[in-house]
């Protein structure tokens, strides 16, 4: 390996361990990402259980945790994956990042290593979701989920929660980035975040409800949630499963996506702004 790798790579490495370890050590932390979204699940799961109408191309005796587990695994992508880049304001804020910042690596090292490190917390903890949900119709808080357990489907779902983690990673870069307080991202994440969450299919199908369907299917988080349900069933590229776009297009827009954000990231990071000065 020459020198010009190393000096990418290395970079790479030591700030996706960063946010690993910084992670880790924040038990709260680990106990509140995985923690809310399996009570969102569960309570909102029983609460609607009665006025649910599953959508056209669902089984008629599909329940509404049943279609709500995807959604809420793209939740728990977003909170990981949007949080984490919340360490960039603190870096800022004691320092480090101006410290980067005058090292001679690539910008787009920089950006890498923090998505990198964002990606695989959210991708962990999700997986672990996929695992502990329908393990918790044992003690009656679920029911039976079909998922296709076949090592194609795992690998290619993990695969996809990988792509759809750096898209969101990226995008709570951007929008971190040129922010100097938590408070500022926080109120993004609420008139901005939360609605792009509940308007991607994820909380309600999006039927035949005018121009509510439209921003639905505007919406890039769509064809995640889209995509992460395809590849929960027992054929993903089956023009009956779930109900909108076909598994190609929910890749393409993803791949679109996360590619914007990281461009957009990178370019943030090669500006110079006062921020930086800081």
């Amino acid at each position: 390996m020459n020198s010009s790798s190393v000096g990418f790579w290395l970079p790479v490495y030591t700030l996706a361990q960063r946010e690993l370890v910084r992670f880790f050590r924040q038990r709260t932390r680990v106990v509140g990402a995985l923690g809310q979204p399996l009570i969102f699940w569960i309570l909102f799961g029983a609460g609607l259980r009665g006025s649910f109408q599953p959508p056209a191309w669902a089984a008629e005796t599909m329940t509404y945790q049943e279609y709500f587990f995807p959604g809420i695994a793209v939740m728990i992508v977003m909170f990981t994956a949007i949080f984490s880049t919340i360490s960039i304001i603190e870096d800022r804020k004691e320092g480090f990042l101006q410290a980067v910042l005058v090292a001679p690596i690539p910008r787009l090292s920089i950006v890498m290593g923090k998505l990198t490190g964002g990606a695989l917390l959210a991708v962990i903890q999700t997986v672990l979701f996929l695992v502990i949900g329908p393990a918790l119709k044992f003690v009656g808080l679920a029911p039976t989920i079909p998922l296709n357990l076949s090592v194609t489907a795992i690998l290619a779902t993990i695969g996809f929660l990988t792509l759809l983690s750096y898209s969101l990673t990226a995008l709570g870069y951007v929008i971190a980035w040129p922010m100097d307080s938590t408070q500022g991202f926080h109120a993004i994440m609420s008139v901005f975040l939360m609605p792009m969450w509940l308007l991607s299919g994820a909380f309600f199908p999006a039927g035949e409800t005018g121009w509510l369907s439209w921003v639905i299917w505007l919406n890039p988080l769509t064809y995640g949630v889209t995509g992460l349900r395809r590849l929960m069933s027992a054929d993903p590229f089956s023009a009956g499963v779930a109900g909108y776009s076909s598994m190609p297009v929910c890749l393409l827009v993803t791949s679109l996506f996360c590619a914007v954000c990281v461009m957009l990231s990178v370019y943030l990071t090669g500006r110079r702004t006062s921020n930086d000065a800081r």
